[in-house]
């Protein structure tokens, strides 16, 4: 049986662009449009009514812009591809988890890529999902399990030093080098024990048996230094928590 098609839903104020990925996506195998919608407050209302798995969504808009309806979407709810002119807020789209940024004038190869990208996320999802509704450990026999393009590789909590968002991914980094992967950083936060890990910036999960050195910023938040030699953000808010956390004063 052929797989359930990704529903998506195109959002865009202008009339043009939807005309434009009615087409690309017409032309791709698995995939079926359920709507349409012209800013962020039809965006929301669209996905809060159900059926949607992927907003292409653009960045513009009228009300609430793309981020903002990002910001504002269930985070296990429908996935994310920007589609925008606008490469400017590209960071700004992964701090949020989106799955992908995607520049017009669209190339469909392009397209169908970040899509491939959407059922990826979403099948790892879905595992995860399915490991919890069976009652098991995600950390399995003291493992941590990664797809990566050589295969599941099996890693020790302690083994993992930190993971962190850079660009479209998120990269694990432990004893044995930078592992890709298509979790996503809340993923592996929920995965791995708590403590030693703590979510220090929005863009890093850290552990934090494996900091060796804290160094104050101007901003009130810190560069956590781990015992490989990486530095890590930590951001205002966390390091008031870690320093609670740790008993530091002033």
């Amino acid at each position: 049986m052929s797989p359930a098609p990704l529903r998506v839903l195109i959002a865009d104020d202008e009339m043009l662009a939807r005309k434009r990925l009615h087409r690309l996506l017409g032309d791709l195998d698995g995939v079926e449009i359920v709507g349409e919608a012209t800013d962020g407050t039809e965006v929301l209302k669209a996905v809060a009514r159900g059926g949607v798995d992927c907003v292409l969504l653009d960045i513009h808009m009228p009300h609430l812009t793309g981020i903002d309806a990002m910001r504002l979407l269930p985070a296990d709810g429908a996935s994310v591809v920007f589609v925008t002119a606008h490469a400017e807020h590209a960071v700004e789209a992964f701090d949020g988890e989106a799955v992908d940024y995607v520049l017009k004038p669209i190339d469909a190869e392009r397209l169908a890529r970040a899509l491939d990208r959407v059922r990826t996320r979403r099948a790892s999802r879905a595992d995860a999902g399915s490991d919890d509704l069976d009652g098991e450990d995600p950390v399995v026999g003291g493992k941590l399990a990664l797809q990566t393009l050589k295969g599941v590789l099996l890693f020790s909590p302690a083994e993992i030093t930190h993971a962190v968002i850079e660009g479209e991914s998120v990269i694990v980094h432990t004893d044995r080098g930078e592992t890709f992967t298509d979790l996503r950083l809340a993923d592996l936060e929920r995965r791995l024990p708590a403590p030693p890990f703590e979510r220090l910036h929005r863009r890093a999960l850290v552990n934090l048996d494996r900091i060796v050195r804290l160094e104050p910023q101007s901003t009130g938040g810190y560069l956590a230094h781990t015992d490989l030699g990486a530095v890590v953000d930590v951001s205002r808010q966390a390091a008031r928590a870690l320093r609670r956390r740790l008993g530091i004063t002033g």
